[in-house]
């Protein structure tokens, strides 16, 4: 994907860009280069690659939220900063904060935020069901992308949202993590839909599962992780 594919596929979703937030999607995509090479940030460095399998995709949350109103977001395991850095730069009105438990990557995150000027924004160095521990019933909403199978990462991530927050992990083939989701009872919250549809150009699955909080969830969630993996919410 081009960056003129990538501004025509941006249109169809209802979303335009400005000349300085395009500069800096640019600066991102070059500060990850340079830092790539001294840390394992992504495999995907090929800057159309970037820009479809990166940028797009982690803009696609759209589909599923209105980013465009005021939100308190989570992004867990966020990795280089997808989606939670692109959202970022593209929906300048969003308070975001990035968790990641690798303290690399929190060094590279917060260059990035420093050297792209963003507000509201902050990366967090902690394990996820220690920040959410710390952080309970606070966000509007939380997302991660291809992080964990969805019985784990929604135990680790739904106990800090509000009551009638939402958890949107970003996900490709998710047919077997479908077939059982009674766990969610245990978590006080409810399946309300799943958004599939296809990236442009390579036509790979993606899907937004939208997971809605009903109401308080038992203090016992998250357990630990150890805990978690032993013996996932069934």
């Amino acid at each position: 994907m081009n960056k003129d594919e990538f501004l025509e596929e941006l249109k169809k979703i209802n979303v335009k860009l400005t000349k300085l937030q395009l500069e800096q999607l640019d600066k991102y995509y070059n500060l990850l280069l340079e830092w790539n090479k001294k840390i394992n940030l992504t495999r995907i460095t090929e800057e159309k690659e970037v820009y479809l399998k990166h940028f797009y995709d982690s803009i696609t949350l759209i589909k599923a939220i209105n980013l465009n109103q005021n939100l308190n977001i989570c992004d867990i395991g966020t990795g280089a900063g997808f989606p939670g850095i692109v959202l970022k730069i593209v929906f300048s009105n969003l308070n975001i904060t990035l968790v990641d438990a690798l303290n690399k990557r929190i060094e590279f995150l917060k260059l990035v935020i420093n050297e792209l000027k963003l507000k509201n924004i902050e990366a967090i160095h902690d394990r996820a069901e220690n920040f959410i521990r710390n952080n309970r019933n606070k966000y509007d909403l939380i997302t991660c992308r291809a992080v964990s199978k969805l019985n784990i990462i929604s135990e680790l991530c739904i106990p800090g949202l509000k009551i009638n927050g939402y958890f949107i992990p970003m996900k490709a083939n998710i047919d077997d993590e479908i077939k059982n989701i009674e766990f969610l009872d245990k978590l006080n919250s409810k399946l309300e839909r799943i958004i599939s549809f296809k990236l442009p150009i390579e036509n790979s699955i993606r899907n937004l599962v939208v997971i809605k909080k009903i109401k308080d969830i038992n203090i016992m969630y998250p357990r630990s992780y150890d805990k978690i993996i032993k013996k996932p919410l069934k």
